[in-house]
């Protein structure tokens, strides 16, 4: 493959077929190899796998599921919904189901392979833009696909999520708005900005901010005469109305739970996590590495800046408590980008130093890499199929299983009680109850608790519905009933032992599902599937 990379014809056109833009030259002649990128997808596919409803997920699938079937989730919506609101990710899937006629779980996995396709085809534009040589170009994305899992230091998120997010969307589309920067396209590249933000808010700020700082980076001036009109432009995007006050009880212990907020809390690989990609970046901006191009050196200067913005800002937020209300702006987010964009391009500068007449090194460092991030992934999962395919009918996993019974079995209108610390349980796998199951529950600490980080608004109704389940795989019947008469919970799922005088037609594999007795909101009609 590399060889037919390097052959002279590949490389060699005449001058009529290239244009120079920002000094890089792009021969227009050129196609997007759709049938390559969709073997990669496939690769990724096969070595990160696919998971329904897991972390974020249980977000984002209740929300479409709600929008294309009013009917589901009647309680507690508020924890999915906030999101929802902001963004039009769960439209497009509810939007999509209907237009295809396909069910949600379809739906999901279809738009979780485009998603892929689109991300490695972003990544592949950025390294055709950044690099002369097909070589470079295809060693870094071939090294992109197979770390494309990997933890963006302490962020809390991934380069790409095995599942399906709003930064599966917004991913390649803040990829592609850079690539377009770069080419100076500036209005397409404002209205994939545009569309970004419709999709993620959050990181179409930071793409904005990205944006000019490679303006910035082109300018001739002295980096110490642009360094306030940076600063002036992240300013702007500062959030009106936060106020400058310690987070209150008990939103102070949702958002405390995530330390990854607080850069006091970052340990040193987490701080190597931070500090490495930019040193490198520096040295592709100062290095004149051969085979790179203009828009390589300056996406790596404007980069720099970024992260140290993004790292200053964190560091004064962690300055006082009075800054937790700004906390949940997450600053730090911005190494995704960055981590992202240092992995394209040390995948190419590998392929043009390293990879060059040894035809040994790319399978070398890939097959070792493709492997070590399957075995993540399994340990991730280990409880659950790898693939998830939205055929499946039943799993591996006994925790999955009782929610496809509960889903099938259920009345649409049921609302289960879960022990509230639910997610913690390694049979879990990660897999949200309300987004497996397609039916309403109270609050749990964990998912729920990062939505009340978002939004402290949340915060009391959150802490009132944790603390009332928490423990319940331990309730006696009286429990339920109390519980009952307090939420308009009907059924619950319990990880042990069935009550004594409940009714519990589901036990498998350590879980029992319950009506709960003299329920006031206990339906009395037939199960209804949600057949979305």
């Amino acid at each position: 493959m590399l060889t037919q990379l390097e052959s002279p014809t590949s490389l060699r056109t005449h001058p009529s077929q290239h244009r120079v833009i920002t000094g890089v030259s792009l021969n227009t002649s050129q196609r997007l190899p759709v049938l390559r990128l969709l073997m990669l997808t496939a690769a990724a596919l096969a070595i990160h796998g696919y998971y329904l409803g897991v972390e974020d997920g249980e977000i984002y699938v209740p929300a479409a599921r709600k929008l294309l079937r009013p009917s589901l989730y009647p309680f507690a919506t508020e924890f999915f919904l906030s999101h929802q609101r902001l963004s039009l990710f769960s439209s497009i899937l509810a939007f999509t189901a209907r237009l295809t006629g396909l069910s949600m779980d379809w739906t999901l996995a279809l738009w979780y392979l485009a998603s892929i396709f689109a991300t490695l085809t972003a990544c592949w534009l950025l390294a055709a833009v950044s690099f002369s040589s097909s070589r470079a170009r295809w060693c870094s994305v071939l090294i992109f696909t197979t770390v494309l899992t990997m933890p963006a230091t302490n962020t809390g998120l991934l380069l790409m999520d095995p599942y399906l997010t709003a930064r599966s969307f917004s991913t390649p589309l803040t990829v592609i708005a850079l690539v377009f920067i770069l080419r100076r396209k500036f209005l397409l590249a404002a209205l994939t900005t545009v569309v970004t933000a419709t999709i993620h808010p959050q990181m179409a700020v930071y793409l904005i901010v990205l944006a000019a700082l490679i303006w910035l980076a082109g300018k001739s001036f002295p980096a110490t005469q642009r360094r306030g009109p940076v600063l002036a432009s992240f300013a702007a995007f500062l959030p009106v109305g936060f106020q400058l006050q310690p987070a209150p009880y008990p939103y102070s212990e949702a958002l405390y739970a995530r330390d990854f907020y607080f850069l006091a809390n970052w340990t040193w690989y987490h701080w190597l996590g931070l500090l490495a990609p930019l040193a490198f970046l520096v040295w592709f901006w100062k290095g004149n590495l051969r085979g790179t191009t203009p828009a390589f050196r300056r996406l790596s200067l404007a980069l720099v800046p970024f992260g140290l913005l993004a790292i200053g800002v964190a560091a004064v937020f962690a300055t006082s408590h009075n800054f937790d209300m700004l906390a949940r702006l997450q600053p730090l987010r911005c190494f995704h980008l960055v981590t992202l964009v240092f992995i394209v391009f040390l995948g190419g500068v590998i392929g043009e130093f390293l990879a060059k007449d040894r035809l040994w090194v790319l399978p070398a460092l890939v097959l070792p890499l493709a492997a070590g991030m399957f075995c993540v992934a399994r340990q991730t999962y280990p409880r659950s199929a790898h693939i998830e395919f939205p055929w499946m009918k039943t799993s591996s996993n006994p925790w999955l299983n009782t929610l496809l019974w509960v889903h099938q079995n259920t009345p649409e209108d049921a609302v289960f009680a879960v022990d509230s610390r639910y997610l913690r349980d390694p049979n879990v796998d990660v897999h949200g109850f309300r987004a497996n199951s397609a039916r309403s529950a109270l609050a749990d600490y964990f998912k729920d608790g990062g939505a009340v980080a978002m939004f402290p608004a949340l915060a009391v109704e959150w802490k009132q519905m944790t603390d009332a389940t928490y423990g319940l795989n331990h309730f006696q019947k009286d429990d339920f009933v109390r519980l009952a008469h307090q939420y308009p919970v009907t059924w619950t799922v319990i990880h042990g032992l069935a009550p004594d005088g409940m009714e519990c037609p589901y036990q498998q594999a350590g879980y029992v599902v319950c009506k709960i007795p003299a329920a006031p909101g206990q339906a009395n009609g037939s199960p209804t599937a949600a057949g979305e």
